[in-house]
């Protein structure tokens, strides 16, 4: 068993670990209203922050969304390092994830995808750590709008590379568990997009919660990658280094993949006629 695949455990752990210590932050700070309070007003007579007592007057400015959880500091400077940290995390699982398949099977159209996907949504993720939305709207919303969707792909090419690749049924289970999950994580989005345009309140309110649970879904998701990583081995890191397989390697690929991961039909070998020879 590999150490690889603490990696892969680690970044669920440290970010929704993470992402729900800045909430506690924005919490106690009266920056946001708790997840469980579902009454909104159209203003206040004072801001959250100056308010006292056991009940409190909430607007929409404080519905406990992520990136309102991470706007003011200084759970804004945490969550800034917790989408740093992740989408970093998330680019090295990626590409490990992308040399574990062509070390193991071979390159295809969907493992090349996943890699451009997730690096893409890595940087979305940089974008909305760094940009909190009181302070930069606009690019706070195109780096929302890179990695959310950018998500989803990943994690639905990597649902269908799970099915192409899965041999035992153990890799079957997991490729039925990753597509439970992809499922529960595109409802959620949808749920969490469309709440979100609306002015109700309780919509609104709606919208946060599910953003929440895309986001745990996502990450647990990640945490999944660990069933291969314990396999890896060295050889992965010749992959990276060498950037694909030579001819050589590939000859000792006994299933070899096509162009979306499935299987090559097997060469025929070439049958030599006897010649025939004249007797002296």
């Amino acid at each position: 068993m590999s150490l690889w695949m603490i990696l892969p455990v680690s970044l669920p752990v440290l970010t929704i670990t993470g992402i729900w210590v800045v909430y506690a932050m924005a919490l106690y700070n009266q920056h946001v209203c708790p997840v469980d309070n579902w009454l909104y007003n159209q203003s206040c007579e004072e801001d959250l922050y100056l308010q006292s007592g056991p009940t409190l007057c909430c607007t929409l400015d404080n519905v406990p969304l992520i990136s309102k959880c991470g706007t003011l500091p200084p759970e804004s400077c945490f969550f800034s390092l917790i989408c740093s940290t992740g989408s970093f995390m998330v680019m090295v699982i990626v590409l490990l994830r992308y040399a574990h398949v062509i070390e193991k099977h071979q390159n295809c159209v969907l493992n090349t995808a996943s890699l451009s996907t997730g690096w893409i949504c890595a940087a979305g993720l940089i974008m909305v750590g760094n940009f909190q939305v009181d302070n930069s709207k606009v690019l706070h919303y195109v780096g929302a709008g890179i990695a959310f969707p950018t998500s989803i792909l990943f994690v639905s090419l990597q649902s269908a590379l799970t099915y192409r690749l899965a041999k035992t049924q153990g890799e079957y289970n997991v490729a039925h568990l990753r597509l439970c999950m992809t499922l529960l994580a595109f409802v959620a989005l949808v749920l969490s997009g469309v709440f979100f345009c609306q002015e109700s309140f309780v919509l609104q309110h709606a919208s946060a919660i599910f953003e929440w649970l895309f986001c745990v879904i996502i990450m647990l998701f990640y945490g999944t990658f660990a069933c291969e990583f314990a396999s890896m081995s060295s050889d992965t890191m010749v992959v990276l280094a060498r950037g694909t397989l030579g001819p050589a390697g590939r000859e000792h690929k006994v299933d070899a993949l096509g162009p979306l991961g499935g299987p090559l039909p097997h060469s025929q070998p070439h049958t030599h006629q006897p010649e025939n020879m004249s007797i002296l």
